[in-house]
């Protein structure tokens, strides 16, 4: 099923929907340090839980939830590599409740725990702008834009 055949055929609906969906995405970026759930982030674009979820999956490529946990261990990602805090710190700072939830979610993401993430980063400093070691060590999981086409 492809990202447009849950959203309304009507291309105003869609805009409008679509606009909804981005309100919520940008809202999870900004406040992902924050206590967020789907119910509240549903109740402030007026829909219910499962019909935001349903529509932002089907916009985006995963769930609300999935999301904000992807945006939190991007998040934390910059502080392990920074090296100035903890990774208990790392995980409070981000939004997490727990540090063993923290740490699970991590290692699925990023392939290995957040202490030996911060470790390896800190035994071989990269010098490369923040933004490419951002964009190459990002925990992606978001389908909204397709692959580059290469020439």
């Amino acid at each position: 099923m492809s990202p447009a055949s849950a959203l309304p055929r009507d291309p105003a609906a869609r805009l409008q929907d679509l606009a909804r969906l981005r309100r919520v995405r940008d809202r999870i970026d900004r406040e992902h340090a924050q206590p967020l759930d789907v119910e509240a982030l549903a109740a402030a674009e007026h829909m219910s839980a499962g019909h935001l979820s349903r529509q932002f999956k089907e916009a985006f490529g995963e769930s609300p939830y999935s999301y904000l946990m992807t945006r939190r261990v991007e998040r934390a990602m910059t502080l392990l590599r920074r090296g100035d805090v903890s990774v208990t710190e790392a995980c409070f700072s981000v939004g997490f409740g727990s540090l063993g939830t923290f740490s699970t979610r991590f290692g699925e993401l990023v392939g290995m725990p957040p202490r030996e993430y911060r470790e390896r980063a800190a035994a071989s400093p990269i010098d490369l702008p923040t933004l490419i070691v951002k964009h190459a060590t990002r925990p992606v999981r978001n389908r909204e834009a397709p692959p580059p086409l290469r020439a």
